[in-house]
């Protein structure tokens, strides 16, 4: 008997297009051996509302189909549990899918929900909202406010609506002064932002952006003191020629818990790409294996009968 699995896809239905994806979405499960029950969500809070039900059912697994910022909506229903989240990387850029090996293409994504392994990973958390790759503020979360406004206003497409918003935030760059508490010492600072990590990101060469593991328990911060706008040019061209690393423009920390002061009593955190205004200070912390995904069996695993 095929086991019947529920998936939130974090889209509107009703047209031809969503409904052919929901074709090929059922097919894949099926050639994998399992059934999708698919259920749409609307917005964030669909997703947390689906995801509740979904965690409170039999299936052992609840997968999501949807970009990082839908992942991280679902792994706060789902932290600290020993449900599993099953991923269809839908979004964009799919960080958290390609760090942990699952394939892209949604026939060998549903067939690694169905015959992958469940491993423990890390969460990172500020003030309470969960994510799993990153969190940041500063100049990202005016690029992505930005962003959205000329995509809302101007109907440009998002990365076009990405290049215009990086000029805009670089010409209007106005940096922080932060106050970071940090393994019992205080560090202030003058940077145009602070990014915050699960778990420590590669930063220089072809694979920047990329995390070697999730489960070490840690958070990695980032940030450039002092960078002017051209600095920040100078500094993404030296991260790709791998000359970041003694530059006076970049500092990294690695902690386990972090706060961060800054002069309002409010700051714009974008947490997995999406924008939310939080309380000051924030306070991050690392979620050591709050969360089990299902990822693709070792190759050795595969080959057994």
């Amino acid at each position: 008997m095929r086991s019947t699995l529920p998936v939130i896809l974090n889209r509107s239905s009703g047209s031809a297009e969503d409904r052919e994806a929901d074709d090929r979405l059922r097919s894949a499960f099926r050639a994998a051996g399992a059934e999708a029950d698919l259920h749409r969500a609307e917005n964030g809070e669909d997703v947390v509302r689906l995801a509740r039900q979904a965690a409170a059912g039999e299936s052992e697994v609840v997968v999501v189909g949807g970009g990082d910022g839908t992942l991280g909506s679902v792994a706060s229903v789902l932290l600290g549990g020993e449900k599993a989240m099953g991923v269809l990387p839908l979004g964009t850029l799919n960080h958290f899918a390609k760090d942990l090996k699952i394939p892209l293409h949604v026939e060998e994504a549903a067939r690694t929900v169905v015959e992958g392994r469940a491993v423990r990973v890390d969460l990172g958390e500020v003030n309470g909202k969960v994510f799993v790759n990153n969190s940041s503020l500063g100049l990202y979360p005016r690029i992505v406010r930005h962003r959205e406004e000329q995509q809302q206003q101007l109907g440009r497409g998002k990365w076009p609506a990405f290049f215009w918003a990086t000029l805009h935030a670089l010409h209007w760059h106005a940096p922080l002064d932060v106050l970071l508490s940090v393994e019992g010492r205080e560090v202030r600072r003058r940077t145009p932002f602070v990014f915050v990590g699960n778990n420590v990101y590669e930063m220089e060469g072809f694979d920047i952006g990329s995390r070697a593991r999730l489960d070490a328990g840690e958070l990695s911060v980032y940030l450039a003191p002092g960078a002017r706008p051209l600095d920040l040019v100078f500094l993404a061209v030296r991260a790709f020629l791998r000359r970041l690393r003694g530059s006076k423009d970049f500092e990294v920390l690695r902690t386990t818990e972090l706060r961060i002061e800054t002069r309002g009593r409010q700051a714009r955190v974008a947490t997995d790409g999406e924008v939310l205004v939080l309380d000051t200070p924030l306070r991050f912390r690392s979620r050591p294996g709050a969360l089990r995904v299902v990822v693709p069996r070792e190759t050795e695993d595969r080959k057994s009968p």
